[in-house]
């Protein structure tokens, strides 16, 4: 039986989702865990994102985390950048890879930027997976801020956008 993975609106329910994914395990190539207040005022920026869109990713109804895409400033054009996250109880079995092809796939229906890039450390290489399986490219390496203040390297994946 293959599972239903669907995307829905990130909504004001969705703070217990958040400090779930806040976990130290789904953190460590982040920059570790948040503090609570970060949490909490993360889903404020969740809830009224302009420049993009936040989702709640469901496994047959059942909440497994979160994708969503936002712009970016990148390399002297505008992208989306797409990031996701995903309980450990759902990882393994094709949830991020579909959940971040459906984001490029929502990025396409704004029409407004040819591509969507993705970075994940160097050294995490189950999100370079997902990103492989998602149908991005590898571009080559990158020196990237995430969180403010922090700078990791990170490898630059792209695709692009196929507009609705």
């Amino acid at each position: 039986m293959t599972a239903t993975i669907d995307l829905r609106p990130w909504s004001e329910g969705d703070l217990g989702l958040l400090r779930q994914l806040n976990a130290p395990e789904l953190k460590e190539h982040l920059g570790g865990p948040e503090s609570e207040e970060q949490v909490v005022d993360r889903h404020r920026r969740y809830l009224v994102l302009g420049d993009g869109r936040m989702f709640r990713v469901e496994v047959d109804g059942v909440p497994a985390g979160s994708v969503g895409y936002w712009e970016r400033q990148w390399r002297g054009e505008v992208v989306w950048e797409v990031g996701w996250g995903v309980l450990p109880g759902f990882q393994g079995r094709g949830v991020a890879s579909a959940a971040a092809r459906a984001a490029v796939e929502a990025a396409g229906a704004e029409g407004t930027h040819r591509s969507a890039h993705a970075f994940p450390s160097v050294d995490h290489p189950a999100s370079n997976a997902v990103c492989r399986k998602a149908g991005f490219t590898l571009l080559g390496e990158a020196d990237f801020e995430y969180p403010p203040g922090r700078w990791m390297r990170c490898h630059d994946w792209a695709v692009v956008i196929q507009r609705a």
